[in-house]
This record gives structure tokens, C-alpha cells and sequence, in this order.
């Protein structure tokens, strides 16, 4: 009966709508990071890897739905510093000094993904240091193991499926909704990732831009962690400013190439 209640009533079709959305939204830093990892995967490895890492994506996001009770106690003050920020404008500290247990999974988060982001930016500028892991395909140069990418991706879901199913909870009281959104927005992006994996892939210019985004998401993880909240509509908006740029730059490196290559063909007819 009450999921009939919930089927016709336009309140949830429209909280389940802004869930789905939001959700996908917020899933654009572990798509990303998963299409990171697996492309570092001999090729036959990297269909499964994403689809396995998605998949426990999926699995923590549902079991954490059911731990809401949990989760919401990960938001109570463990313990606190006892210093005070500046005070900004409205004469409150500048900085929170008392943690949580989802600051901490955030700081440590974002510790992490700051850490991976500038180590693959270390190795693709200088390859001749790298000792095997580097995210091109160049010859000879070894590749990650699958359990590890697994590791690293499961790493970074936890993170990812806490920060997730925490605004969920603000959006919505509706377990079922909340399972339903989470489940559209999994489905989404398995859909997503392999497309997006071949198309950061067939780039190698994206492959730094991505890591940069990562370095960005890192930064505002430990902000978070230490009471900076950055609206996240800022952080989208210069990602897709920048992606916008990008994807420029390929079209007119592409026209440059055809043209270079019509000019090479027309000289070769000439003589």
C-alpha cells in the first residue's frame, strides 16, 4: 500500500527526478577516477574492472541506504581541537576544529585522491622515472595489477557512496526512493563508462585534464573535511568550462591535421 502511495503521489516522482540528477551529478568523480584505473589494465581487463568497481559501487550505496541510522552518527563531533578560525563576515570561525567521523572519511579521502591524482602527473611527465605505473599504453612499460585497481577504486567508492548517500538523505525520508535513485544512477553510469574510458583513452590530452579535475576533487574533499563547504555547482561548472576548451582544441588539431594531409596528397598529385 505505501508503495502505491509513493507511485502516485507527484511529490515523489519529483524528489526521485531531483535524486537521479544530483546523484548522477555527484557521480562524475568516481566515474571518472574508475576510467582512470581501469584504462592503466591490459585491455582485455578493463571492461570488467569497470563494470566490477561500478557494480560495489552500487552494493555499498544500497547497504549504507539501510544503515542510514549509522551513517547519520558519522555526522556527530568525535572530538575537537579546541582552536578558533578567524572569524569571517558574519562573525562565525573561519574553520571547523571539531571532527566527525565523515569529516575524517573525508580528509582521508581526499588525502588519497590527492596523493594518486599527482603521482600519475609525476610519472606522465617524467616516464623515464616510472616504475610501472603510468596510465598510457607506451611499450614496455608494465601495467597495474587488477587486484590493485580493484583495491584502489573500492578505496574510493566508500568515500564516494558515504558523501552520496548522506545528500541523499537530506533530499528525501523515502528509503525506497532513495534505492531507486541510487540504482538509475549506477545504471547510468555503467552505461557511461565505457565510452567515456575509450574516449579519455583515444585523447591522451584528457588524460591530464582528468587528473587535474581529480586534484581539484581531492582538495575540496580535505576543504570539506575541515568545514570549507564549496558549493559543488562551482567545481561542475569549471570542469565543464574547461572540457568545453578541450574539446576545441582537438577539433582544431584535427581540421589542422586533415588539412596537412590534403596539402600532403595535393603535392604529391602535382608531381
Amino acid at each position: 500500500m505505501e508503495i502505491l502511495a509513493l507511485l502516485t503521489d507527484p511529490a515523489a516522482w519529483a524528489a526521485l527526478l531531483t535524486l537521479i540528477v544530483l546523484e548522477v551529478v555527484l557521480g562524475i568523480d568516481n566515474l571518472v577516477f574508475i576510467a582512470i584505473i581501469s584504462n592503466k589494465l591490459p585491455r582485455e581487463q578493463q571492461q570488467k574492472a569497470r563494470r566490477l568497481g561500478l557494480s560495489l559501487a552500487l552494493v555499498m550505496r544500497i547497504a549504507f541506504l539501510f544503515l542510514i541510522g549509522w551513517l547519520v552518527t558519522l555526522q556527530t563531533p568525535l572530538f575537537d581541537l579546541g582552536l578558533e578560525g578567524t572569524p569571517n563576515a558574519y562573525g562565525e570561525p573561519s574553520f571547523e576544529t571539531s571532527f566527525s567521523g565523515r569529516d575524517l572519511i573525508l580528509l582521508a579521502g581526499g588525502i588519497f585522491l590527492l596523493w594518486k591524482a599527482t603521482k600519475e602527473i609525476h610519472h606522465l611527465m617524467e616516464p623515464e622515472d616510472n616504475s610501472g605505473d603510468l596510465l598510457d599504453k607506451t611499450p614496455g612499460i608494465t601495467e597495474i595489477s587488477f587486484s590493485a585497481a580493484i583495491a584502489q577504486i573500492i578505496a574510493l567508492d566508500v568515500v564516494f557512496s558515504i558523501d552520496s548517500i548522506l545528500t541523499a538523505v537530506g533530499m528525501t525520508d523515502e528509503i525506497a526512493i532513495m534505492v531507486v535513485a541510487v540504482i538509475v544512477t549506477v545504471s547510468i553510469m555503467l552505461v557511461a563508462a565505457d565510452p567515456l574510458s575509450r574516449f579519455i583513452e583515444r585523447n591522451p590530452t584528457l588524460v591530464m585534464l582528468a587528473l587535474a579535475f581529480l586534484v581539484m576533487i581531492g582538495l575540496v574533499l580535505i576543504a570539506d573535511g575541515f568545514g570549507f563547504h564549496v558549493p559543488k555547482g562551482y567545481i561542475y561548472t569549471a570542469m565543464g568550462f574547461s572540457i568545453g576548451v578541450e574539446l576545441l582544441n582537438m577539433v582544431q588539431r584535427d581540421r589542422a591535421r586533415r588539412r596537412r594531409a590534403q596539402e600532403a596528397q595535393t603535392t604529391e598529385e602535382m608531381q
